[in-house]
């Protein structure tokens, strides 16, 4: 055979081979294609992502959960049920300089704001308490110091409930009376602006024990702030004008003798107080 028709059997075989191999490559081609791998892939991917914000989740709420938890434990348990005016103060009050009280509203209603009517350097312990005399209930201002555990829960969570000054509720609930703790003898000044009206005795079990000095307020001629048993100052009259916080009533009668003293618990005395309500004026007939 020449070498030109070896040649030429040679392109031939070599036509053959690659034709008989073309079926392989589109095979191999096929084989290589996208698959649904990577569409499973992402959907493990997904719901990994949705177990791992449900576990997010669930520790948010664990979380609040423990900070209420906390939140409870430290308003029920983190206060001693030892009334906070049993502290012995650092110098006797009964030694304390007569001083006028500064001014802090203790009680509104209305437009009636009734002014400290003790020193606050001889101040004990506030506390309220109902009447059946026909006193109108008062607004405290300030904060209940032993207010009950779904109020200290509520406060320790939101807030409020603060503020000056502290005062007490006493035993029968109510706020139509005031009652103002210091020992005998202190100074109690004008809750309110305006003028005396009546001064009486303050009757209990019959006999006299002080005084009842009504006074007019200025800005609210429709009521009466009445206050009790203390002695009356001499040089006070039907008549006189008196201004809150500076004018002078008179001084704290002692009462405990004749009388349980509710403030008592709350204090680290006899519980000796004035006593302030606000009643109705009365209307006088016209002829």
């Amino acid at each position: 055979m020449s070498d030109a028709n070896a040649g030429g059997a040679r392109i031939q075989g070599n036509l053959a081979l690659s034709l008989w191999d073309e079926p392989r490559q589109f095979d191999k081609v096929a084989r290589d294609m996208p698959s649904s791998r990577p569409n499973r892939r992402r959907r493990v991917e997904r719901q990994q992502a949705r177990v791992a914000r449900r576990v997010r989740r669930v520790a948010l709420l664990v979380v609040l959960a423990a900070v209420f938890l906390v939140a409870i434990a430290l308003t029920a348990f983190g206060s001693t049920a030892t009334p906070t005016s049993a502290l012995v103060p650092p110098r006797s009050l009964a030694s304390a300089a007569q001083t006028r009280p500064t001014t802090e509203i203790v009680a509104q209603r209305g437009q009636v704001r009734l002014q400290l009517p003790i020193s606050q350097s001889r101040l004990t312990a506030i506390g309220y308490h109902s009447i059946g005399d026909g006193a109108l209930s008062l607004t405290p201002v300030g904060h209940q110091a032993n207010e009950g555990l779904v109020q200290r829960i509520v406060h320790g969570i939101f807030g409020g409930g603060g503020g000056a000054p502290k005062w007490y509720q006493l035993a029968g609930g109510g706020t139509s009376a005031l009652d103002v703790g210091a020992p005998i003898g202190s100074d109690v000044y004008s809750p309110v602006d305006g003028a005396v009206v009546a001064i009486r005795p303050f009757v209990v079990e019959g006999k006299a024990y002080g005084s009842e000095i009504d006074i007019q307020p200025q800005n609210a001629p429709s009521v009466l702030a009445a206050v009790t048993q203390l002695v009356a100052d001499p040089a006070l009259t039907v008549g006189t004008p008196v201004v809150s916080g500076a004018t002078k009533l008179g001084r704290v009668a002692d009462l405990a003798a004749v009388e349980h003293q509710a403030l008592a618990r709350y204090t680290n005395d006899a519980g000796n107080h004035v006593t302030v309500e606000l009643r109705a004026a009365p209307v006088l007939a016209t002829g």
